[in-house]
């Protein structure tokens, strides 16, 4: 059983996030995404999830990245079905404009149609470490 597309959607997402492109990175979502994030609290539907919590977070970082070698992934016996968890980091900038660590993890619960099919994220969980 392999994870190997789970790993190559996370890269995907990855880049989409450091290039702040909003309209591709909602190709990886199911419209009704639920989330939890760094910032909002919980989202329902991928408009809230865009406009709560990607908007609020991702031009005021930079140099975010996946540590994939800490990904964690798993697929459904059907393989229509799959997670992922792992860390992330990024940086942050003070209202002084200084920089600082910003390091936490996610879970993403994936889903797809078919095997030919991409994978959609129904569920995302962000926090930073604490």
């Amino acid at each position: 059983m392999t994870t190997d597309t789970i790993r190559d959607w996370f890269s995907q997402w990855e880049r989409l996030i450091g290039s702040v492109d909003f309209g591709a990175a909602r190709d990886l979502f199911a419209d009704d995404v639920v989330g939890f994030g760094t910032v909002a609290r919980v989202v329902r539907g991928l408009d809230e999830l865009e406009d709560q919590q990607w908007r609020s977070v991702w031009g005021k970082i930079s140099n975010f990245r996946f540590d994939l070698d800490s990904l964690d992934a798993g697929l459904s016996n059907d393989r229509l079905h799959g997670w992922g968890a792992c860390l992330w980091s990024s940086t942050g900038f003070r209202p002084d404009g200084s920089e600082f660590h910003r390091p936490g993890r996610c879970t993403v619960f994936l889903t797809r149609e078919a095997m030919d099919e991409p994978w959609q994220a129904v569920h995302t969980h962000f926090s930073l470490v604490p």
